[in-house]
């Protein structure tokens, strides 16, 4: 499998997934800002997008997702229960995407959203907002669906999960290396943590010290909706 992160700004971070035999692709988490370059790559690589997708019902950028299934045709994939309209394929827990040859694994985990779910390839774990990179900790549960406790019986699901997987996550600050499963059990402090209460004053505290979602209002429709609005101010 190859395997790139393609967003070169930003925090939002985008996926390619290859079966180079088969000229087959995938992208995880696609950012509407950036959709130009991801077909570009597509092209100039002569690869066949068979599915993008959204870990999750995102509220701070407007996923590529829907937008790119009308121009290439690829399946639009999210959990069985989202709210987002103009998805083609629903997940089930448990579930395998065959991507080629390539198997990607679904696992639910709901808590910063009802929706979310991990991506477990044999080499990498896709963790959305669900879990970052070590101080990072994992995604606020104050946005809608969120909820604290959710998350915090969800983070139960890693425990099973191959330590040598790379976790690659969906937001961090430029120029984060990404780092192993066993890494993040040594170094996230939440996945040391040991009762529930740990966990929420983690989380009220490091909400308070993010403040409101800037994007939410325009993209939070619009992933929902599926649909593009005619003004997107941060593209202006």
């Amino acid at each position: 499998m190859d395997f790139e992160q393609l967003n070169q700004s930003g925090w939002a971070r985008t996926y390619l997934l290859i079966d180079s035999d088969a000229q087959v692709a995938a992208l995880v988490d696609p950012v509407y800002d950036f959709m130009n370059e991801y077909l570009a790559v597509l092209e100039a690589r002569d690869l066949t997008l068979r599915y993008t997708i959204a870990t999750h019902t995102h509220a701070d950028h407007i996923s590529a997702c829907s937008s790119l299934r009308e121009i290439t045709g690829c399946e639009y994939v999210m959990w069985k229960d989202t709210a987002c309209l103009n998805v083609s394929h629903y997940l089930q827990e448990g579930e395998t995407l065959m991507l080629g040859s390539i198997p990607l694994k679904i696992h639910h985990v709901p808590g910063h959203t009802n929706d979310h779910v991990l991506i477990e390839t044999p080499t990498h774990l896709l963790t959305g907002d669900f879990l970052f990179t070590g101080q990072g900790g994992v995604g606020r549960d104050d946005l809608p669906s969120g909820r604290l406790l959710s998350h915090w019986e969800s983070l139960k699901t890693l425990e099973s999960l191959d330590g040598e997987l790379l976790v690659c996550t969906g937001h961090e600050p430029p120029g984060t290396v990404m780092q192993t499963l066993d890494w993040n059990r040594s170094n996230n402090p939440v996945l040391s943590m040991t009762s529930f209460e740990e966990f929420e004053a983690w989380q009220i505290k490091v909400t308070a010290e993010l403040g409101s979602v800037s994007k939410i209002e325009t993209a939070l429709p619009a992933n929902l909706f599926a649909e593009i609005p005619d003004v997107i101010p941060w593209m202006e």
